[in-house]
């Protein structure tokens, strides 16, 4: 087989993958494997119910978790309550996307590079008329679970809490190769679904004083993540070490009115 026939056949491959009914296949294979996955492992739920309490309380929220827990953080939703999440518009974005609707979430396209002020726009409108939002702050290419500032913006805006939601499964496979090392839980295991406390942003703060309180909203959800690994007796996975957060590319927020 020739170089030039493989680099054809290659083409052609992703060009197939990135159509919408392969897109549209795979996330109904992704939706159908997370319900299996969510219905045969025994789950602990820890700061769920005090996380609904505050939900009822403040109407709508921020919420938040790591790309490589993300797989089953729909699972657990509760239909009832309109929540719309941020979703990239590549590939991988709308993979995601299929998924989140399959579960009846509402979705915003966009991301620091493509539509980031339309995105930014709606996120605000949706907590403005009640509807709770859901962003991945590390994705969509890292670095692993070093949050950027945008979900403290929203925060500090508009008033609403931040929370941070992960999980851990006793039985699982680690992509140690992706970017986000994400977990792969395996059916008929032990599980954990953990909810952090609520984290709320001063109305006055400053830009300087947001880098604090975004840096104190990772340590807690990262931590949260900790505990869940040791409870289970998994070994935890850990930020990219030699990731900076990528700040200076995540303005897409600035000026939202």
């Amino acid at each position: 087989m020739n170089s030039e026939f493989k680099k054809s056949l290659k083409k052609l491959f992703k060009k197939v993958t990135k159509g919408p009914l392969v897109i549209s296949l795979i996330s109904s294979l992704i939706y159908y494997y997370s319900r299996f996955i969510g219905k045969t492992t025994r789950w602990k739920m820890t700061g769920v119910k005090e996380f609904y309490q505050t939900w009822d309380k403040e109407k709508s929220l921020i919420l938040t978790g790591w790309h490589g827990r993300a797989l089953m953080f729909p699972f657990f939703w509760n239909k009832e309550r309109p929540l719309n999440a941020l979703v990239s518009l590549h590939q991988d974005g709308r993979l995601i996307a299929g998924v989140l609707e399959k579960y009846g979430f509402g979705t915003v396209g966009g991301s620091s590079n493509d539509n980031a002020r339309g995105a930014a726009m709606e996120l605000m409108r949706s907590l403005q008329k009640g509807e709770s939002i859901g962003i991945i702050p590390d994705g969509p290419r890292g670095p692993r679970m070093k949050m950027t500032l945008s979900p403290l913006f929203y925060a500090r805006k508009t008033g609403k809490p931040l929370f941070g939601i992960t999980y851990g499964i006793k039985n699982n496979l680690i992509i140690k190769k992706a970017w986000d090392q994400m977990m792969i839980p395996l059916p008929f295991s032990k599980g954990i679904v953990r909810v952090t406390e609520p984290f709320y942003v001063p109305a006055d703060a400053s830009d300087e004083e947001l880098e604090t309180f975004r840096q104190k909203f990772e340590d807690l959800l990262n931590n949260a993540c900790y505990e869940t690994d040791r409870q289970l007796g998994i070994e935890p996975t850990r930020p990219d070490p030699a990731g900076g957060v990528k700040i200076k590319r995540d303005h897409s927020w600035k000026g939202v009115a």
